[in-house]
């Protein structure tokens, strides 16, 4: 899918010119932040910041039958193919790959392989370990800023409000 989002993009930024198609980023968590360091490392020129969240990068070290509905028909090794650690020499831009140290879902070791292999390359990613975190940690209000912040500095080449607070979401689900 991920050409499929390159070509859209670069269709609506001909109909709208307001759209600066040399500063497009990715997100993404768990499957998507697989698909977010995946557009990163097979798209580089066109993708400027990814920011990767409890990514599956390698199908081989996840739950077999995720993968499998994603790869196509089976050719020799499809899990190698699609391993981000396939295209870890490729990245051109800013990534941020984010992981909880107790995710119960996508195995940490996921992230540091990546990581490992883009050290191997000498590419320059950043890496956040969130500790205590499980798998899903999108309304945690740190991450969010994190995230904001990486994208705000790497796409707005701004600095964003230093140790801004996000207050978490009221409860919504106690009666009046």
């Amino acid at each position: 899918g991920i050409d499929d989002q390159v070509a859209a993009i670069k269709q609506l930024g001909q109909r709208h010119t307001w759209m600066d198609l040399d500063r497009v980023g990715i997100t993404g968590m768990s499957g998507g932040g697989f698909a977010s360091a995946r557009a990163m490392l097979s798209h580089s020129d066109f993708f400027k910041v990814a920011v990767s969240t409890a990514g599956n990068h390698d199908q081989r070290t996840y739950v077999a039958g995720w993968g499998e509905a994603f790869q196509g028909l089976l050719q020799g090794d499809n899990y190698r193919e699609q391993a981000s650690v396939s295209f870890a020499k490729n990245l051109k831009g800013k990534l941020l790959l984010i992981h909880g140290d107790m995710d119960d879902n996508v195995h940490i070791a996921n992230t540091l392989q990546l990581i490992h292999e883009l050290i191997a390359h000498n590419k320059d990613p950043d890496l956040l370990i969130l500790p205590n975190r499980r798998h899903l940690h999108l309304r945690d209000p740190y991450f969010i800023r994190r995230l904001w912040d990486y994208f705000v500095e790497h796409l707005l080449n701004e600095t964003p409000p230093k140790n801004y607070c996000i207050s978490a979401a009221p409860n919504k689900t106690s009666k009046p």
